[in-house]
């Protein structure tokens, strides 16, 4: 149990795919301008890491790496992936049509988002059984949504602050996301403490 508890705050915390690892940083600077739009985005990439891990896992434990077709696997991932996204898609605009719209290509770009990628690929990388590898897309989920919600509070407080004219738009963002990202890294010895690893 402790060691389940590990991999999900550490994925969090720790190794959080969008703050210190950067991947996913497209959704990450395109759906942070608000919080809605960016908790929604948050759920839709937990629900497809998850997913994607739950259905990604078996296929290369049990098809791919008995047969010799490891080579396979990134190809047969993102076409796992797309399928999901697309379900999302569906299920949202079908459900929820005004978070479909906040999201706007967005959403469709969940298929490309290396973290969901990233997840499924290092839980094998990492040796990770089932239950270990679902404990690690929740956590890099939970990671994302933290990064995801967190940034868009900053940005409003840096749009409220009104920077200097030349630190407008962009600029001002990715000074702020290296600010945020800077805070992440003292996450690391806090883990160790409390898990004693």
């Amino acid at each position: 149990m402790k060691e389940l508890a590990v991999i999900f705050f550490s994925m969090i915390l720790v190794n959080n795919y969008v703050l210190v690892q950067f991947l996913g940083i497209c959704p990450f600077l395109g759906v942070s301008k608000k919080l809605n739009s960016a908790f929604g985005m948050s759920c839709a990439v937990i629900f497809v890491m998850a997913l994607a891990t739950a259905v990604t896992w078996p296929l290369y434990t049990y098809l791919l790496l008995p047969n010799g077709m490891e080579y396979l696997q990134t190809i047969a991932y993102i076409l796992i992936i797309a399928v999901l996204v697309q379900l999302v898609e569906i299920i949202l605009k079908r459900f929820v049509p005004p978070l479909h719209q906040a999201l706007g290509v967005y959403l469709p770009l969940i298929t490309t988002n290396c973290a969901v990628l990233g997840v499924t690929i290092s839980v094998i990388d990492n040796g990770y059984n089932f239950a270990q590898s679902m404990v690690c897309a929740v956590g890099a989920g939970a990671g994302f949504m933290l990064a995801m919600v967190l940034f868009s509070g900053v940005r409003k407080r840096v749009e409220d602050a009104k920077p200097p004219k030349c630190f407008e738009g962009l600029p001002i963002t990715l000074v702020s996301a290296a600010i945020v990202s800077l805070s992440f890294m003292g996450f690391g010895g806090i883990i160790e403490h409390i898990f004693g690893v």
